[in-house]
């Protein structure tokens, strides 16, 4: 069950408050304020346990006329927020029910619509910051290669930004600040099915610590033997496992 089918059970069980959401869509679904005021006083008679209030019910609580309030809910009901519904009693006597179900559907595939927009833009700006990243790191502006480039890794190798910018990172420290060299630890880490930081970051300390556990078991050549001093710190290259 995803969140939006987990809500309507919600909803439909009056787990859930719905005036917040209800105040919040109403204007969108074109519905006017005397009709979102006629569902909340709907809404408050389902929930005192009164499933199908007449007009005359409904107008003793506003300001409405019966007529009013009987023109706004086949209003309603034609442009698809309500509905009414027979059931059948314990008894096998049939009944109705106004049913504010259709409305709260819509109300949910809003909020679905709205959140993947937001995570949509979320993303863009993230991506935005990426190529930012990459300029200050560079110390210049991108060439429309490297930019290119970059949106493969995007687009093309799905790679987040977050990963890629770890990888800029290992880069860095490395000090083999190539677009080459990050490609390469993308297509490593893509071939080790590395798809978040976490997983970077696991999977490069488990390199450092071969490549510190390779160095520990390196046996020092005699004294005799040594040419010319070697003062490099060892740290893992990337483009080694090409070979």
């Amino acid at each position: 069950m995803n969140q939006t089918e987990r809500l309507q059970v919600w909803i439909e069980q009056g787990n859930v408050t719905i005036s917040q959401l209800f105040f919040q869509f109403y204007k969108l679904l074109q519905i006017s304020d005397e009709e979102a005021m006629l569902i909340m006083h709907l809404n408050a008679f389902q929930e005192s346990g009164n499933s199908f209030p007449t007009p005359a019910n409904i107008a003793e609580r506003m300001t409405m006329s019966e007529d009013m309030i009987a023109t706004n809910m086949q209003r309603l009901m034609q442009k698809g927020y309500m509905e009414i519904h027979q059931k059948l009693d314990e008894q096998g006597v049939l009944y109705e029910v106004i049913s504010l179900m259709p409305l709260w559907k819509r109300i949910l595939d809003y909020m679905t619509t709205q959140n993947q927009k937001d995570e949509t833009t979320n993303e863009k700006l993230k991506e935005g910051q990426l190529f930012q990243l990459f300029e200050q790191e560079f110390g210049r502006f991108l060439s429309p290669m490297e930019t290119e480039m970059i949106s493969m890794w995007l687009d093309q190798d799905r790679h987040t930004p977050e990963v890629i910018r770890k990888a800029l990172m290992e880069a860095v420290l490395s000090q083999k600040l190539s677009l080459r060299y990050i490609d390469r630890i993308l297509f490593e880490w893509k071939k080790n099915h590395v798809k978040t930081i976490e997983d970077a970051e696991k999977h490069s300390k488990n390199f450092r610590k071969n490549t510190v556990k390779t160095t520990k078991d390196y046996q020092a050549p005699k004294e005799s033997d040594i040419k010319k001093p070697n003062n490099n710190i060892p740290f893992y290259n990337w483009l080694d496992q090409q070979k």
